[in-house]
């Protein structure tokens, strides 16, 4: 039997992440290509046509209607546990799509019956993987402490004891990046804060020993440099705006994935189901509502401008570290939450 297996990049690489490190190369949603490339492949002999996929379950069933041919797309990029495929009709029959979470927690086994050339029948399971009940395989275990040797100790270094839980993935906030916002203020003097809303990072239970390498699970890209500018009430609504479009926009080939970006120090309302300009509303820093024309401090850090690099500005971790250990214990953090507008009874606001 004939199998192929389609590649797709996240669309959105060159914007979410700095287009100088993928300057040479080109990205973006392509029905279009798509389907000559399935078209290709079952002109080929190819029995069954599956898709590994970095768009996003929203814009992974989005395609999966549009393109024809494709039996399964497995997805990532969003991070969504899927316990059942989702089947999708289009003009070229079914398409099933999942996506199995994220960081290992998972693994998602699709099992296809294929019978005359074609898939007559599935079976799918997310498996959870409880690795310290798995065996390591001896040959891997030695490649990674051969590996981690140089710098074991220092990534084992003790920097904080945290008092409450840390974690990601809420929608709009989680402990984590409260942490990261409280300490970006702190240290660099800012008046605000903006942390992106990234779906990964190991959490904590309250008493856990926050070590360097637990902390650079939050933190660790290649372009992490800390900064801190100068904007404008309008600059910050804007930005605020933009990633809430990003997130909620109605039609998901404009979704980018990922949650909303953490903010640190402003309060503010998101209406998520209105139109783009709209969503922001009532921002207002230590009660006192944000002027369009005035100039506030903001931190942040993974800027995706080339020009960061060569700003000779710190690196977060560096940031966070000082902090972590200026702290020694931490204590547990009130999130910095928007007031949300229109989702009640919306079970997926959390």
């Amino acid at each position: 039997m004939k199998l192929a297996i389609v590649g797709q990049a996240f669309p959105y690489t060159p914007i979410a992440n700095p287009r100088y490190m993928v300057a040479d190369w080109s990205f973006g949603i392509q029905d279009d290509n798509l389907q000559k490339v399935v078209d290709a492949a079952r002109a080929a002999g190819a029995q069954v046509v599956v898709v590994l996929s970095h768009n996003g379950m929203d814009v992974d069933l989005k395609m999966a209607g549009r393109v024809r041919g494709i039996d399964a797309i497995l997805g990532g990029h969003t991070h969504d546990g899927i316990p059942v495929p989702v089947v999708v009709a289009n003009p070229g029959g079914k398409t099933l799509v999942t996506n199995a979470g994220s960081n290992t927690k998972f693994l998602g086994v699709l099992d296809l019956d294929v019978k005359g050339g074609k898939v007559a029948d599935y079976r799918y399971k997310l498996l959870p993987v409880f690795s310290n009940q798995l065996p390591a395989d001896p040959q891997m275990q030695s490649l990674i402490d051969r590996v981690r040797a140089p710098y074991k100790d220092k990534l084992a270094e003790k920097l904080a004891i945290t008092d409450g839980l840390l974690y990601r993935r809420g929608n709009f906030n989680g402990s984590w990046d409260q942490l990261l916002c409280d300490a970006l203020m702190e240290v660099q003097g800012a008046e605000i804060a903006f942390s992106p809303g990234f779906r990964w990072g190991t959490s904590l239970l309250p008493g856990d020993v926050i070590t360097r390498e637990l902390m650079m699970d939050q933190v660790a890209t290649t372009y992490s440099y800390a900064t801190v500018t100068e904007m404008t009430g309008e600059t910050i609504k804007t930005i605020l705006e933009d990633v809430a479009d990003n997130l909620f926009n109605p039609d998901p080939y404009y979704q980018q994935g990922g949650d909303m970006v953490r903010v640190g120090g402003l309060a503010y309302a998101i209406a998520p189901g209105e139109s783009m300009g709209k969503r922001i509303q009532d921002l207002r820093l230590a009660g006192r509502p944000i002027e369009a024309d005035k100039r506030y401090r903001v931190a942040g850090w993974a800027p995706v401008a080339e020009e960061a690099r060569s700003a000779g500005n710190k690196m977060v971790w560096d940031v966070v570290e000082s902090w972590l250990q200026a702290k020694g214990r931490v204590t547990p953090r009130r999130l910095n939450a928007p007031r949300l507008i229109g989702v009640d009874g919306n079970a997926g606001a959390a």
